[in-house]
Order: structure tokens, then C-alpha cells, then sequence
């Protein structure tokens, strides 16, 4: 009875809540940038941040989209008499507002973290009661954005109430300042966020942590999504990918504009996987709608790794305006198992902008398969309305386009490293290379309205009424397609005149 009596207070409070949401306008789509953690953990200062943050622009990424440089755990030396957050002015000799005016002159945005505990994760001052004096600081040293950990919460979790209050406590003193900060919480799923973070939060953890596997197992973290995700009791942590991927399968329709699903920042780049489980990596994270945070060092990055974090026909995907993640259509079992007897194939669809869909078919099987996905498959969702008669989309042609056939290769992503390359405009770099889209210049909204062909992809295939979609995926891969409309005879004839 208590049990239910909390849920029905909760949820009073939410429906309540409902009309403000976070109420700061962000992340309208999934917000973008890189985080020191995965790569450096504590071994942060001045200069890495803006270093990095100098190679985001020069790499050409700011103008792709990542915009927010984040400063993790680790940053601080304590609390002044006064209670105020102090930076470790050995790692940041010139202060925390000069590390952000550098970075807002750069034309980025500077993220901090802290924790709904105690202490953060590293031991360092949490904002458990403290939380208007801290969000009165970040505001003060021009802070962004704000991820908020979940270490050292004096024992306030166990409901969803309980923590929706701790998380509620840094929203409101966030909103408070005047100042608009991205909030990022960071609770690794504990407590079902996504049943009430979204009148909180732009964004909220949904797993434990993620680490550079593409599926291995690891006690550390228990859950596998197949116990249905809302009993999973201990997120833990060092998640695969493919965990990752799996859990985000039964909440993908939580994510909202302005508030998402955090799969966690990106291990694109840190060397654990191989270059097609990257890829997977990297597409799957952009279909759910998961912020896309790289958590590599930018500074040493090599050309395959760049072509990933630039591919604009996936960051088109992160950034549809229509914000609806991908739902897995099915999954089988398969015997082609890996090392660690793990072996599936999938099934991924989800809407875009203008009529077109996105359809991913994930390979977790250990050798290159050829895969098949019906229209049937495709638009179950669509047949299963209640309409009297087959859904439309089964009916017509659908245009296929590989996302990731123009992915930009080895010798120019190594001329950008290098220097040697301009990124200024939306223009083709070279023959038989990626283009370089400017979404500073053309935003990616726009650019769709436009059907740039940078964001679509190339031309493979037709799938014609009630066909089949058929590609080879290579190990632990996907093949990733945009759908497009097929105009018909008369639709052409009428644009026509």
C-alpha cells in the first residue's frame, strides 16, 4: 500500500509538472561535444581542455555539431568557509571563468560536473545540499552545462520519488540562476528516469557505465535489458555497447525533444573495439537519440577515427528534427557466437523528417551475414493501427540510402589532421571523398528541408511494394539506410508542370 501510494504521488506530481518541463530551451536535439572521463579520468587541467577544445575546431567538429567541452570529476580542492566551490587552482592557475571565457570565445560552450551526493565519484565536494550556492557558482563562471553524478547519495534512492526529488533540488536551482544550463543527470538508471526525468532533465543516464567492449560480459554489470529493463535493481557498471544497445530498447520512446536517453559518452576512438564495432557504436547511439559525447582524445586522433565522428548522414540522424528514436522491430538468437558465446541480429526502424525511415540492421553475430528486412518488417507499427487495409507504406517504393557509403576516407581525414584540408563550406573535398557539411553554416533542419545530399546518404537500391531489404553486415556491424518515398508517376508529373 505504501508502495502504491508513493507512485500515485508521484505521478500527481509529474502530471502537474507536465507543462514545464525543464523549461531552458536545450537540447531540442540530442546536445553534442566530448567529455574528458572516458580517456583521462582525473588527469584533467587547463591546458587539456583547451587544447581540445582548439582541435574541435580545427578537426572541423564544432561546425558538425559538437559544441559543449565538459569538464568531469576531479576539478576541485574543497569548499571555502563560506561554502564555496573551490578549483584546484593547480590543474586551472587562472580560475574557472577564465577556462570558460577562452572556450566561449572559441564559439563552444564549457560543461562542468558535480554530484546529487556527498561527494562526487572521485571524492571530491558533491552538491547534496548544497545545491543553489553550486548552481549559483556554475552560473557565475559561465557554465553551459552540467552533468550531475549520482555518487554518495546518502541513502536518497530506492523510489522513483525519492530520487526525483534529489535530481528536482539542482533543476530548480539550475533554473533559478537566469542562466540557461544544459542538465545532464547522471544516475545511471537507477530508479527508472526515464519514467519521470523528463519534466527534470535534458538528458538522463539510462545504464551503468559504459566501457570500450563490444559485448563482453562482466559481472560488474548484471543486467542485460532481457529481465525487462524496469527491475533491473544495480545498473553497475563497465557495460558494453551491446548491453547498452539492448537496455535502451524496451525506454527508445522516452526520449523526447529536449529530453533524452543518455547511453553514456562514446568510446569511438579509445581502441577497444574494431573499426566496424565502432561504427555500430557510433550509428546505434545517433538512432536512439543518445547525446553523442565523444569520450576519446581529440588531440591524437587518428583518420579512421575522425571519419566516424564526422559522417554527416548519421549526425542528420542524432539531429532530425522529428526527434523520434528507432525501436527494435526483433531480435533473434543466432549460433555464429564469439568469444564469449554472444551472437543476435536485430532489427532497428524509427520515422525521419519529410516521410523517410531509418532502418538498421545490427549484426552481433561473429562472422559477415547477409541480412533481410521485409516492408512487413519494416512498418509493423504502421500495419498494426487497426486500419482496415494493409498500411500505405507497404504499397509504394521506397529509395535506399547507404549512410555510411560516403564515409570520408583514410587520406583526407589525415589532410584535416594534418592541416592540409579546408572546411569552411558545405563542399566536396576532392573526388571520390566525404563532404565536410557545415551545420554552423546550414543546420541540419535546414539542410534535410533541402535534401542536401550530404545528409542522405548515396543511392544503393530500390525496395519495391511489399519487397525485401537485403545487405550484407559485416561482424558486430550494421548496415544503416535511410528510406525515402519513391514519388509516384503522377506526383512526378505534377512537380513537373
Amino acid at each position: 500500500m505504501a508502495s502504491l501510494t508513493i507512485a500515485i504521488l508521484l505521478n500527481a506530481i509529474l502530471l502537474a509538472n507536465k507543462a514545464d518541463a525543464v523549461k531552458n530551451g536545450l537540447a531540442i536535439t540530442p546536445q553534442m561535444g566530448w567529455d574528458n572521463w572516458n580517456a583521462f579520468g582525473c588527469m584533467v587541467s587547463e591546458d587539456l581542455l583547451l587544447s581540445t577544445a582548439q582541435k574541435i575546431i580545427d578537426y572541423g567538429l564544432k561546425d558538425l555539431g559538437y559544441e559543449y567541452v565538459i569538464l568531469d570529476d576531479c576539478w576541485s580542492t574543497g569548499r571555502s568557509p563560506n561554502g564555496t566551490l573551490l578549483p584546484d587552482l593547480t590543474k586551472f592557475p587562472n580560475g574557472m571563468a577564465n577556462v570558460a571565457d577562452q572556450i566561449h570565445s572559441m564559439g563552444l560552450l564549457f560543461g562542468m560536473y558535480s554530484d546529487a551526493g556527498s561527494m562526487t565519484c572521485g571524492g571530491y565536494p558533491g552538491s547534496l545540499g548544497y545545491e543553489q550556492q553550486d548552481a549559483n557558482t556554475f552560473a557565475g563562471w559561465g557554465v553551459d552545462y552540467l552533468k550531475y553524478d549520482n555518487c554518495y547519495n546518502e541513502g536518497q534512492s530506492g523510489t522513483n520519488l525519492i530520487t526525483y526529488n534529489r535530481y528536482k533540488t539542482m533543476a530548480t536551482a539550475l533554473n533559478n540562476t537566469g542562466r540557461p544550463i544544459l542538465y545532464s543527470m547522471c544516475n545511471w538508471g537507477e530508479d527508472s528516469p526515464w519514467d519521470w526525468a523528463e519534466t527534470v532533465a535534458n538528458s538522463w543516464r539510462m545504464s551503468g557505465d559504459v566501457y570500450d567492449s563490444f559485448d563482453r560480459p562482466d559481472a560488474r554489470c548484471p543486467c542485460s535489458g532481457d529481465e525487462g529493463y524496469g527491475n533491473c535493481a544495480l545498473p553497475g557498471y563497465h557495460c558494453s555497447v551491446l548491453n547498452i544497445i539492448n537496455k535502451v530498447s524496451s525506454i527508445a520512446n522516452k526520449a523526447i525533444p529536449g529530453a533524452w536517453n543518455d547511453m553514456d559518452m562514446l568510446e569511438v576512438g579509445n581502441g577497444g573495439l574494431t573499426d566496424d564495432e565502432y561504427i555500430t557504436h557510433f550509428s546505434m547511439w545517433a538512432a536512439a537519440k543518445s547525446p553523442l559525447i565523444m569520450g576519446t582524445d581529440v588531440r591524437s586522433m587518428t583518420p579512421s577515427t575522425l571519419s566516424i565522428y564526422s559522417n554527416p548522414a548519421v549526425l542528420a540522424v542524432s539531429q532530425d528534427p522529428l526527434g523520434t528514436a528507432v525501436n527494435r522491430m526483433w531480435r533473434y538468437y543466432v549460433d555464429d557466437t564469439d568469444a564469449y558465446g554472444e551472437g543476435e541480429i536485430s532489427l532497428w526502424v524509427g520515422p525521419l523528417y519529410g516521410g523517410n525511415y531509418l532502418v538498421v540492421l545490427l549484426n552481433a553475430g561473429n562472422s559477415t551475414m547477409q541480412m533481410n528486412a521485409t516492408l512487413t518488417d519494416i512498418f509493423f507499427d504502421e500495419s498494426s493501427t487497426g486500419s482496415s487495409g494493409p498500411a500505405p507504406q507497404l504499397m509504394q517504393s521506397w529509395d535506399v540510402y547507404d549512410l555510411w557509403a560516403n564515409r570520408m576516407d583514410n587520406a583526407t581525414a589525415n589532410a584535416i589532421i594534418n592541416g592540409n584540408a579546408t572546411m569552411s563550406s558545405n563542399s566536396t573535398m576532392g573526388s571520390n571523398t566525404t563532404t565536410r557539411y557545415n551545420a554552423t553554416s546550414t543546420s541540419y533542419a535546414n539542410g534535410l528541408k533541402a535534401n542536401d545530399t550530404l545528409l542522405l546518404g548515396s543511392f544503393t537500391t530500390t525496395v519495391a511494394p511489399m519487397g525485401t531489404l537485403t545487405a550484407t553486415v559485416p561482424r558486430h556491424g550494421v548496415g544503416m539506410f535511410r528510406l525515402k518515398p519513391q514519388a509516384s508517376a503522377s506526383t512526378r508529373k505534377r512537380d513537373e508542370l
